[in-house]
C-alpha cells in the first residue's frame, strides 16, 4: 500500500516535518495544475488541499489508493465529498484552525473603516492633514448581526466582547447558542436592529448570491457591512449600486466573487476600479485566516482529525 501523499497548496513546513516523521513520502507540490494532479493521484494515499484544485468526480475515479484527503482551512465546496466518502474516502477540514485569524480580520477591518483609518492614511501620504473629514465613528452602543454562527461567527463575536456592543447570531442550522455575550435572533431582528452585518456562512447553492439588492434593502438603516467568508454570496454588483446608492455605509471585503485578477473582462475591470477608489470600503486579497498562527493551527487540526499523528 502506497505512503505516499500529496500536497496541492503552499504550506507550513509542519505539515510536511509531521507527515514525514510518521513515515509518509510527501510530494509538496504548491503549484500543480488540476490535470497534473488527476495525471498523478492514482499512486497517493493522502492529499492535502486547500481552495485550489477541484476534487470532483472525475479525479476521485482516479485516485484508486487514496484514502483521505485533508482540507486546510474551512469550506468544503470544491470537493465532492458525499461521492469521496461513497469510495471510503475520509475527508476532514480545519476551520477551527483559522477562526480566530479571521475574526481578527474582520474586527480590524472594521475599526479601520468606521475610523477613517485606511483612507486617512491614503490622504496622509498624498499630503492631506484631514480631521474633520476623518471624524470616526465609535463601536460602543452598536448592534452587530452575524449571520452564520460557526467557527468563524463564533471568534468574531468573541473577539467583540471588549467593544460593549449587542451581538445578534443568526444561524439556519444551529439553536441554543445564546450566551452572556451572543443573542440567538432571526434574520427579521438583524434587519431591524443591526448597525454592522457580518456574514460567516459556506458557499452553497444556497448562499450563493445570498446578499443582493433585495437583502441590503432589507435593513432598517444603513449598515456596515462584511464579508470575509466566500466571495461568491455576495453580487458585487448589487453591493457596488447599494454604495452608490447609501444603502449601505461601508463594506469590508476579504473575498471577492473573482479572484483571479488578470482574467477580469472590462466589465469586472471598471466595477473593481469602483471599489477600490471607494473612500467606505476596503478590499484586502483574501488574507483573513492567512495569518502565521493559523497555517501551523490548521495543519496539526486536520492531522489530527485524520488520525495522521
Amino acid at each position: 500500500m502506497s505512503r505516499k501523499v500529496l500536497i496541492t497548496a503552499k504550506v507550513h513546513d509542519y505539515l510536511i516535518n509531521k507527515l514525514e516523521e510518521k513515515g509518509y513520502e510527501v510530494s509538496y507540490r504548491p503549484s500543480i495544475t488540476y490535470d497534473e494532479v488527476v495525471a498523478a493521484i492514482p499512486e497517493f494515499m493522502g492529499m492535502i488541499v486547500t481552495t485550489r484544485i477541484k476534487v470532483d468526480k472525475g479525479l476521485i475515479d482516479r485516485a484508486g489508493q487514496l484514502q483521505w484527503i485533508g482540507r486546510l482551512g474551512s469550506g468544503m465546496e470544491l470537493i465532492d465529498v458525499p461521492y469521496a466518502e461513497s469510495k471510503g474516502i475520509h475527508c476532514a477540514s480545519s476551520p477551527e484552525g483559522n477562526c480566530d485569524a479571521v475574526g481578527e480580520q474582520a474586527l480590524g477591518m472594521l475599526l479601520s473603516l468606521m475610523n477613517n483609518i485606511q483612507k486617512s492614511n491614503l490622504e496622509l501620504r498624498q499630503g492631506i492633514w484631514e480631521r474633520d473629514g476623518n471624524r470616526g465613528f465609535e463601536l460602543n452602543g452598536l448592534t452587530v448581526g452575524i449571520i452564520g454562527f460557526g467557527n468563524t461567527g463564533g471568534a468574531f463575536a468573541r473577539k467583540l466582547r471588549g467593544f460593549d456592543v449587542e451581538i445578534l447570531a443568526y444561524d439556519k442550522y444551529k439553536t441554543g447558542f445564546s450566551d452572556n455575550y451572543v443573542q440567538e435572533a432571526t434574520m427579521d431582528q438583524l434587519f431591524e436592529k443591526a448597525d454592522v452585518v457580518s456574514v460567516h456562512l459556506p458557499l452553497t447553492a444556497e448562499t450563493h448570491h445570498l446578499v443582493n439588492t433585495a437583502f441590503l434593502q432589507s435593513f432598517k438603516k444603513p449598515v456596515w457591512f462584511i464579508n470575509a467568508a466566500r466571495g461568491k454570496i455576495v453580487n458585487t454588483d448589487d453591493m457596488l449600486n447599494a454604495l452608490e446608492a447609501e444603502t449601505i455605509r461601508g463594506a469590508c471585503l476579504d473575498v471577492l466573487e473573482n479572484e483571479k485578477l488578470s482574467t477580469y473582462s472590462p466589465a469586472e475591470k471598471e466595477r473593481f476600479e469602483k471599489l477600490l477608489h471607494m473612500p467606505n470600503v476596503i478590499i484586502t486579497p483574501h488574507i483573513a485566516g492567512y495569518s502565521h498562527e493559523a497555517s501551523v493551527k490548521m495543519a496539526r487540526i486536520v492531522l489530527e482529525k485524520l488520525h495522521v499523528i
